[in-house]
């Protein structure tokens, strides 16, 4: 069945979940019935129709799948051109969609932040994706857009290769979903259990096409460290082990456009002097809570207190949200600074529209020939940073 005879452009799968009914709604409240054929899908009937009454249009349509059951996935995907995914964690329940979009040439987008589960997909799909012109696109939320983008966009600005970036946190306000906690436990509980999932976490080019798993970057920031480049105290930053693979690896698919030589590395700048350090080591105390070995006394009580999966941050807090990055550009003798901000909360209010951009931009946009498992710079190109401009709360800009 060709894109342009199916029945919608796109279904946002797991509607019912936290950031899927905040997906729902920005699509709902932004985007008009009759410019965009979509539907909302999930496995509990009652919780779709409950949603649809309570903060969508009755017209709307539903449908209904499961997350284990191959042949109602097949059903779903060939009624649409895009599958845009919230559901996880992707490792548990994302891998037979993806495998059903892949064999039944339906474009694919989500916001797994979950490298091992991406480097497995990978494996298993980009090739049989590219011969099939398909999009799958992972990581279509605060990891990893305003990265990917953001280097995208300096790229485009600057036409210079092997550039060193190093992206710095200036500020964030927000809050954590169950759906967010329990895909970062279920990431903890696989590697500890699992070799090569670990080796692929530390691994800097551990998303990059099999061959080509070397370059310039070292491992992750870990501890507290003072940056001679910036002169400013930096601390480890909880997305940089995702964001930094996809954009390199959106460096690889473009065939090195960035360099052979490219650098990037991300943390959160803490500031100047004692002060400054002792910001860092704050800010690294919650991360050494979080990571603690599951079954442990520390582990079990944080899960205590934790979200539970349907739960998350409420509208004002949502509202009141921002994230403000801060890109260090070095070439050579010369410096460059440019910001990328976000007017909702990183997590929910900014994801939210950025993924559902990014589903709009495969079904709507005319876009590039490149195919396979990609990240979003790379499927999208100068497409979706307008559309994340345009219509998502999001500022690319240099700072003179």
């Amino acid at each position: 069945m060709s894109k342009d005879k199916r029945e919608f452009d796109i279904i946002v799968w797991g509607a019912s979940g936290f950031t899927g009914r905040l997906v729902a709604e920005y699509i709902y409240k932004n985007y008009k019935i009759k410019d965009l054929k979509w539907a909302i899908g999930g496995r509990n009937k009652q919780k779709l129709i409950n949603l649809r009454d309570s903060i969508l249009d009755k017209n709307i349509p539903i449908v209904l799948a499961d997350s284990f059951n191959e042949k109602s996935l097949i059903e779903m995907v060939n009624r649409t051109s895009v599958i845009c995914s919230t559901v996880g964690p992707y490792a548990k329940y994302g891998s037979l969609l993806v495998k059903s979009c892949v064999k039944n040439k339906t474009h694919y987008c989500d916001i797994a932040g979950e490298t091992h589960w991406i480097r497995k997909i990978i494996d298993l799909y980009h090739e049989e994706a590219t011969n099939n012109n398909v999009k799958i696109v992972n990581s279509c939320g605060f990891d990893s857009v305003p990265s990917d983008i953001g280097v995208y966009f300096i790229n485009q600005k600057l036409l210079k290769k092997n550039l060193d970036i190093k992206m710095r946190v200036i500020g964030t306000k927000g809050g954590i979903s169950g759906g967010t906690y329990a895909s970062l436990n279920n990431l903890i509980f696989e590697a500890s259990k699992n070799k090569k999932i670990r080796e692929n976490l530390i691994n800097p080019y551990g998303l990059n096409p099999l061959k080509e798993q070397y370059g310039p970057d070292k491992k992750d920031l870990m501890t507290v460290k003072y940056d001679k480049k910036i002169n400013k105290w930096i601390a480890p930053f909880v997305m940089a082990g995702i964001n930094t693979k996809i954009v390199r690896r959106t460096n690889a698919i473009f065939n090195y456009r960035y360099g052979k030589k490219f650098q990037y590395d991300e943390a959160i700048l803490t500031g100047d002097g004692l002060r400054g350090r002792a910001k860092g080591i704050l800010i690294s105390i919650p991360l050494i809570f979080v990571s603690a070995k599951p079954g442990s006394i520390i582990k079990k009580l944080i899960d205590f207190f934790a979200p539970k999966p349907g739960e998350g941050p409420g509208v004002e807090k949502r509202d009141r949200g921002y994230f403000k990055l801060l890109f260090y550009v070095f070439d050579k003798n010369q410096t460059f600074l440019y910001k990328v901000t976000g007017d909702k909360d990183p997590g929910y209010g900014s994801t939210s529209k950025m993924i559902a951009e990014c589903a709009i931009c495969l079904a709507k946009d005319s876009l590039n020939k490149i195919y396979g498992v990609l990240t979003p710079a790379s499927a999208m190109e100068n497409n979706i940073l307008k559309r994340l401009e345009m219509n998502a709360g999001m500022k690319f800009s240099e700072i003179k």
